[in-house]
């Protein structure tokens, strides 16, 4: 959002939890603080929503919001809400799906913080309707691809670096997040790469941004971006992961732009191989590269920490760590981190999430390794154990998106009955909104969204019908939380 300015920020160092009628509250040392007043509204889209293109809508990888459409009208919001999908409808493998943007129409009337929704209309708060959808081509005009890169590698060419390919020739996409410019050009994070692309307002491929070296891909000294993933007949690689750089599947889920459109923000998923990720116990130290955007084109690294993943116990009680998910910068120094476990929720086996909570990220005191021996592939946590020299970010939770309480208020659980109102398992996507109220100069809605996986009993994708496995029908869906956050002008 560029109708903001970045919100000053020092250490956190408390969280007051409470009940819906009393906020849950994140002070900071200069007495500022961010509230979280509750969860005011819920909606959902169909499972079997197809788009324009007439294939299944696959919900959200990553979301902006259009600051220049949201308006009120008395109790009332509406606006305009871009959402992501990811790499399309794999089970068996990776598929030929045509990365794409969709534009929602939102129509918002929030439920009082801490009061009861209407009977009968605890998930009707939000009004999301699809309304149009827009391919991604690559710089020569050419359809992208979901499908999994394989060993295929686009030479490095022109002001493009080396690119990942798919077996058809196409440049693979696994798209996760999105920052939408007034102008209605596009940055959208991969996790193939993991790289930045920068589109033009109609999908058109303009630039690449390459991360360091140390989170580059690589199998045997030479660059793969495969995920292992192939589509079915593909070939698998040779180490199936990575000896070096981001992990399979765990490229750049979060990223955002500060609010004076100065910087972007870019969160690893969990840590490169080297720092931990080559296990699910140590791969807690993942990173967060801060890039000056004054040139689109050309992104300037300028900033990189580490940052600490959430540490949970799981049913059994093992340590596990939280992947990220999605972030929102309120400035080059702090940002809200959405983290969450995997495998459980509607639609997956397993139906009690142990953790899915929004963090707030505190870089102010950690190292910067930006352009340090770090980015040449040093380890920053070998095996998992941070290098004693760097002092890592801070967290503080904020939002707990399990809290029973409150999904109990909009017809909502965590844990079974594994039905349609336990939360799907992957919570991928944030977006802020104003709440336009003078009395309320610091308020917004935190939107947060699911990524449906494209499950449903109903689909249909590159040319023919599917049914998810399991008999899984898991609608898209939307919460939005009320939130105070001092600093940020509209």
């Amino acid at each position: 959002m560029k109708n903001v300015r970045p919100y000053a920020s020092r250490l956190f160092a408390a969280v007051l939890a409470a009940s819906a009628a009393i906020p849950a509250m994140a002070r900071a040392e200069n007495s500022a603080s961010f509230v979280n007043k509750g969860l005011v509204g819920v909606g959902r889209i169909p499972a079997n929503q197809r788009d324009k293109f007439g294939e299944t809508f696959g919900s959200g990888s990553g979301m902006a919001n259009d600051p220049a459409a949201w308006s009120r009208d008395g109790a009332s919001y509406k606006g305009t809400l871009y959402l992501l999908p990811d790499r399309g409808y794999n089970v068996a493998g990776t598929v030929d799906y045509h990365p794409r943007l969709n534009t929602l129409s939102i129509i918002l009337t929030p439920t009082a913080p801490g009061a009861a929704p209407e009977a009968g209309k605890e998930q009707s708060g939000v009004e999301a309707k699809l309304v149009d959808s827009m391919l991604f081509v690559d710089d020569k005009g050419a359809d992208t691809t979901g499908l999994d890169p394989e060993s295929g590698v686009r030479a490095a060419a022109g002001n493009f670096p080396p690119l990942p390919q798919a077996a058809n020739g196409k440049i693979a996409l696994d798209d996760e997040a999105i920052i939408r410019m007034a102008d209605g050009t596009m940055f959208v994070s991969d996790e193939y790469g993991p790289y930045i692309y920068r589109f033009s307002a109609d999908g058109h491929l303009l630039s690449a941004t390459q991360p360091p070296k140390a989170l580059l891909p690589m199998r045997k000294g030479a660059l793969s971006f495969a995920s292992n993933n192939p589509a079915p007949g593909g070939s698998a690689p040779d180490p199936k992961d990575p000896e070096t750089g981001r992990q399979n599947n765990q490229g750049l889920e979060g990223m955002a732009m500060t609010p004076d459109g100065k910087f972007i923000v870019a969160v690893l998923q969990s840590a490169a191989r080297q720092d931990g990720g080559d296990s699910g116990s140590t791969r807690q130290n993942t990173r967060a590269m801060i890039y000056d955007a004054a040139d689109p084109d050309h992104l300037e690294l300028v900033h990189e920490y580490v940052v600490p993943l959430p540490v949970f116990k799981d049913a059994k009680g093992k340590t596990t760590i939280a992947a990220e998910s999605e972030i929102v910068a309120l400035s080059d120094k702090t940002f809200l981190m959405l983290a969450r476990d995997s495998g459980n929720g509607q639609g997956v086996k397993g139906d009690t999430s142990l953790y899915r909570k929004i963090n707030i990220v505190d870089l102010s005191a950690a190292t910067d390794i930006a352009g340090s021996d770090f980015d040449a592939g040093k380890a920053v946590a070998p095996k998992g154990v941070l290098d004693p020299s760097l002092t890592p970010a801070t967290l503080t939770p904020f939002i707990d998106l399990n809290d029973e309480a409150e999904l109990g208020r909009f017809g909502l659980h965590n844990g079974a009955p594994n039905d349609k109102n336990d939360l799907s398992e992957k919570w991928e996507a944030m977006g802020l909104a104003s709440v336009l109220d003078p009395k309320l100069p610091d308020d917004y809605f935190l939107f947060v969204a699911n990524d449906n996986d494209f499950l449903t009993q109903d689909g249909f994708q590159v040319g023919a019908t599917y049914k998810a496995d399991g008999g899984a029908d898991v609608d898209t869906m939307f919460q939005v939380f009320q939130v105070t956050l001092p600093g940020l002008k509209k």
